[in-house]
């Protein structure tokens, strides 16, 4: 794992793919190249641009409920305390939807640790400069700040879960949501970070929710989580 000064030496992803770009060597038409390094530092501006607005509004009634929510999930607790309840009080059915989201949630970890948050090394947020409350902050973690595995974890989760039992995929959604903004809210994130997230952990949660039930080699993981 990457110390947190080294990563703080580490330019935004949006501009260092940016950069890249840029120096690529010109061959053919330049238009699309050209439109891309604008937009890729269009985005990184307004992803910096939405995280110190969200820094400066003042949110007292938020602040605490945020905090505790964001540190609820370190770990995947939140998710993990869910799954939990899930089996103690749905049947087999809960107790197989539980056991798939847990799954799910050991996939996403490995993509976004050792994938994702390796390659892209992300600066985390400088909560000072964007003048966020100390009332708001949680421990800043000394991992990559792309993308946030907070919100991975509870989309992976969700995704998961929601292919056994749709009737609680809108739920658990919207608290993945929450959980995501959290991050944002206490400092330890860019939106964008969350954005991606989202889309990196619904994708493992759906891929592992349909491939846990139909790929033959997945078959004693489907045990254990039928298991009644």
């Amino acid at each position: 794992m990457a110390t947190d000064e080294g990563i703080r030496g580490t330019p935004p992803a949006e501009e260092r793919l940016a950069v890249r770009l840029a120096a690529g060597p010109m061959t053919g038409t330049t238009t699309a190249r050209t439109t891309a390094v604008s937009a890729l530092a269009d985005l990184g501006r307004v992803d910096l641009a939405v995280y110190r607005a969200t820094a400066e509004t003042p949110t007292p009634a938020l602040d605490s409920p945020m905090r505790r929510l964001s540190d609820a999930a370190n770990r995947s607790r939140l998710w993990l305390a869910i799954a939990g309840a899930m089996a103690v009080l749905g049947g087999h059915t809960g107790r197989r939807a539980g056991g798939v989201g847990v799954v799910a949630i050991a996939v996403d970890s490995a993509v976004v640790n050792i994938g994702f948050k390796h390659a892209a090394r992300r600066s985390r947020p400088d909560r000072d400069s964007a003048g966020v409350p100390v009332d708001r902050r949680v421990p800043l973690p000394h991992s990559a700040s792309f993308p946030s595995g907070h919100t991975a974890s509870g989309f992976a989760f969700a995704n998961a879960v929601g292919q056994r039992l749709p009737a609680v995929a809108a739920p658990l959604r919207l608290l993945a949501c929450a959980v995501g903004y959290s991050r944002v809210h206490t400092g330890v994130h860019y939106p964008g970070d969350v954005i991606m997230g989202a889309v990196i952990g619904a994708t493992v949660g759906q891929v592992v929710g349909w491939a846990l039930w139909r790929v033959p080699s997945m078959a004693p993981l489907r045990r254990l989580c039928s298991r009644r």
